[in-house]
Parts: structure tokens; C-alpha cells; sequence
């Protein structure tokens, strides 16, 4: 049975796919007009969990990521993607594929996996007018001068997903006063773009572009129908991006939108909210430039809850990265270990209860800390076996495997290619063994400096020892 917390009820429900075997999951994808940080890829890297976890229960998955790459208005409507161009001289659509070559590689770096669709704003403007159409008809949007607007207080439900209610909203927030709308929450669906606007497309209402929220439920109900069963964002989302989808798309429809709502909480640098102005705005090649894998970042993401907010520290991330390397070490020692003792069924026992911890810890919303913990205290408990030599070949293999299968959800092992060493470096661990043989202890451990110098650590096991590129 798998679980998650949904924003929408405000508790953890048991999760029931629209339909049988199924899942329709649609993710808030990026705005490209700047580069991404760690924020972005911790929300991204826990859709992959939820993804990953859907998979590993048999389910099939089809997911949706959009790309912003019109319609995301500041708070005096001026579209990001066109502060973007201004900035860099280059066009929305130049500013486009740069930004979104670079999220998408960033990525692959930290093995998320890609969407079945990814779906851009601009090469679906019919369908966000023919919503609009639709919410015309309903009598859930109208007409002003700059454009066609979403009427808040017509729709009933408004504030269900984030508590802002029609009633609790100020004036003003978050929007500028146009005295026009009927009520100031209103939002834009549609905007008349002055001359000299870069970005415009012909409408039944005059030449403009979209408001940002109207792409999401176009694109979305697009790819997956009119009723998703899981929605993912950051909560910054929650509103009014994601409040908005829900009247948009309801409106329309007259149909539940979402049945699961997910967030991920905020990341933040060494204590304080990730911002430009505070010059700690990180992105993942700045810890790629300080010498750590970005693989090394997944696994500190997975050694927190999505539900948590996440303090992003150097000090962190380096005990993450020791972490991390012991799995890939573990690993390595068992795929090289050559064990003759008799089959230890106690492991047997011990896989089988490990592979049921980590379920009942990855299907209940997703505890991806408590998962880790089961692979930590598997993997302390076969080093424990492999010291006294009490497993042969088959316990080799099944350990191994079980943490391969751990995987499929973790995503942090990564395919070793062979490095042959030097010559005069296996040279130098030929002196070394001779060294220990003849018990030069000191001998022994400056040949290792030196070998690990040249690159190398050195891994002893009762195969005799070998050679790992550092």
C-alpha cells in the first residue's frame, strides 16, 4: 500500500491511481530564463523519488513536465522571459534553449529520469485559448481592456489547496490594482500586448500572450485528461500558481483536478533563504567546482524529507559524500569478494527482512531517510559477515542485488569503468605488497601515499588487493 501526504487534505492518504495500474503524474517545470540551483533540483529530484517509487511498485507512469518559456509575470506584468532577452541581447527563444539545455543536463547529472513529455508554453498557445474559451462560456472569465481575467469569487472553492481564501485575500497582493477587475484577485488568462511586445500570438480577443497560470491546466489536461492523480511542485507553488490551476481547470471541467497534491519544501544556505541579493544563490556546478559529484548531492537529498526543509551546508554535504562513497565501496568489495565459507541463511532471513523495511519506508510517503537507514544497517551487518567469512558466493550475489534493487528507487550508484593503472604504479603496489609481506609497516603506507598520489586508493580484500580510481 503506498501512502502520501496530500496539500489538498492536509493529511496522508493511501494512494488510489484514477485508474488501475495507472498513474498520471504532471510536474511544475521550470521558468527558463535564468539558470537553475539547488532549490529546483531538490524539487525535481523528489518527483524522480515519487516517480521511481510508482515504478518499483509495478505501477505504470506516464509523466508530464512543462517549460515555461512565456507567460511567468512579475508583480508589475512584465514577462521574465522578456527581462531575460533585454538582459542577455538575445531572443526569447535563444534565452529558451540555453537555459533549458543546461536544467536538462543538470538533470541527467543527478539521474533523474526524463519525462515521458515535456511540453514548452510556447507551442501550445490554441490549447490555453481554447480553455480560455471554455471559462468564457462558464462564466468563470471576462473581458477588460488589457485582456481576459479569471473571476476569483465565482468560483466557490477557491483557497482549498492554500487557505487563501476569497475572503482572506488583501487587496493588492501580490498583484498591482487594476480597477477594472472585478475583484483584485483576479488574475490574467490573457493579456492585449502593447507595440513592440516580442512575444505575441493572434486571439479571438486581440494580440497578446498568456497569463502563466493557464499553461499548466492546458498542457496538463493535453497530455493526461481532465483528472490527474499527482501534481508536484515546490511550495512556493502552492499560491497562487497551483490555487489557480484548481479554478482554471475545475471551471472548465467541472471535474476534481488533482487528487494527490505534493510539495517540496524550501531549500536553504547554511541557515538563510537562497536569494541573489544575499549572494548565496547555488547552483550545482559551484559544488561540482568545489570537487564534490552531483551524485553526492542526491544522496543528501535523499537523507532528508521532502516534507522537511532542507538546510543546504558544505559541512553537510561532505558527510553525505563519505556516506555516499561507502555504498559505492560496499558495493565494490562485494561485486570483487570471492568467498568460500558454507551459504549463511541467516542472510537469507536478513534480505528478506531489509527489502521489507525499505518498502514499508518508501511507500509511506515517501521516507526516503528511514530507506537509507535500512540500506546502512544491511549493508554494517553483511561488512560484519564478510570480516568473519561466514557467506559464500550466492550470499555475494544476493547482497549485492538487493542493493542494486534498492536503487531503482535511490538512483545514487553509478557504472564503474574499468581504469587500468600505470605501469609504475602497479609497480608500486607490487613494492608495497613485498613491504607487508617483510612486515615494513611504515614502507607499506608511503607506497600507498605515493600510489594515491598517482590517483589511486588501493582496496584490500582477501583476493589480494586491487587498484580504484580515485
Amino acid at each position: 500500500m503506498i501512502k502520501f501526504y496530500n496539500t489538498l487534505s492536509k493529511k496522508i492518504e493511501e494512494f488510489k491511481p484514477v485508474k488501475k495500474d495507472f498513474v498520471r503524474i504532471y510536474n511544475c517545470g521550470p521558468t527558463v530564463y535564468d539558470y537553475d540551483h539547488l532549490g529546483h533540483m531538490w524539487t525535481y529530484t523528489m518527483a524522480d523519488i515519487m516517480r521511481r517509487v510508482l515504478e518499483y511498485n509495478k505501477l505504470k507512469v506516464r509523466q508530464v513536465m512543462n517549460i515555461t518559456d512565456v507567460g511567468h509575470l512579475t508583480e508589475g506584468d512584465v514577462d521574465k522571459m522578456l527581462l531575460a532577452s533585454e538582459r542577455e541581447k538575445k531572443t526569447p527563444g535563444q534565452i529558451c534553449e540555453f537555459y533549458t539545455k543546461i536544467f536538462m543536463e543538470n538533470r541527467r547529472k543527478l539521474n533523474i529520469l526524463e519525462p515521458h513529455i515535456i511540453c514548452k508554453a510556447t507551442e501550445h498557445i490554441k490549447e490555453m485559448q481554447g480553455l480560455i474559451k471554455k471559462l468564457l462560456d462558464n462564466g468563470y472569465a471576462y473581458k477588460i481592456t488589457d485582456g481576459i481575467y479569471y473571476n476569483v469569487p465565482k468560483f466557490k472553492d477557491y483557497g482549498k489547496l492554500s487557505g487563501n481564501t476569497v475572503e482572506k485575500l488583501e487587496v493588492g497582493a501580490r498583484i498591482e490594482v487594476n480597477p477594472e477587475k472585478k475583484h483584485p484577485a483576479d488574475f490574467a488568462l490573457w493579456i492585449i500586448a502593447k507595440p513592440g511586445h516580442l512575444m505575441q500570438w493572434d486571439s479571438p480577443w486581440g494580440r497578446g500572450y498568456p497569463g502563466w497560470h493557464i499553461e499548466c491546466s492546458a498542457m496538463s489536461t493535453k497530455y493526461l485528461g481532465d483528472e490527474l492523480d499527482i501534481h508536484t511542485g515546490g511550495e512556493d507553488n502552492i499560491f497562487p500558481h497551483h490555487e489557480n490551476e484548481i479554478a482554471q481547470s475545475e471551471g472548465a471541467t467541472g471535474k476534481k483536478f488533482v487528487r494527490i497534491w505534493m510539495h517540496t519544501r524550501f531549500l536553504n544556505i547554511e541557515g538563510e533563504k537562497m536569494s541573489k541579493s544575499l549572494g548565496n544563490f547555488m547552483r550545482l556546478q559551484d559544488i561540482e567546482k568545489k570537487g564534490f559529484e552531483p551524485l553526492a548531492l542526491r544522496y543528501l537529498f535523499l537523507i532528508t524529507h521532502y516534507r522537511t526543509p532542507l538546510n543546504f551546508t558544505w559541512e553537510g554535504l561532505k558527510a553525505a559524500d563519505t556516506a555516499w562513497k561507502r555504498v559505492l565501496e560496499f558495493m565494490d568489495v562485494l561485486k570483487n569478494l570471492k568467498a568460500k565459507s558454507g551459504h549463511n541463511e541467516e542472510i537469507d532471513k536478513l534480505i528478506e527482512k531489509s527489502k521489507e523495511e525499505f518498502s514499508e519506508a518508501i511507500n509511506f510517503d515517501l521516507d526516503t531517510p528511514k530507506a537509507v537507514a535500512v540500506m546502512f544497517d544491511f549493508m554494517n551487518k553483511i561488512n560484519k559477515f564478510i570480516a568473519e567469512k561466514k557467506l559464500d558466493q550466492k550470499n555475494v550475489l544476493e547482497s549485492y542485488n538487493l542493493v542494486k534493487d534498492f536503487d531503482k528507487v535511490f538512483a545514487i550508484l553509478k557504472e564503474e569503468k574499468e581504469t587500468k593503472a600505470p605501469k609504475d604504479v602497479l609497480k608500486l603496489l607490487e613494492d608495497r605488497e613485498k613491504a607487508r609481506k617483510e612486515k615494513d609497516w611504515t614502507k607499506a603506507d608511503e607506497i600507498r601515499e605515493k600510489i594515491k598520489k598517482n590517483g589511486f586508493m588501493i582496496l584490500d580484500g582477501d583476493s589480494g588487493p586491487r587498484l580504484k580510481k580515485i
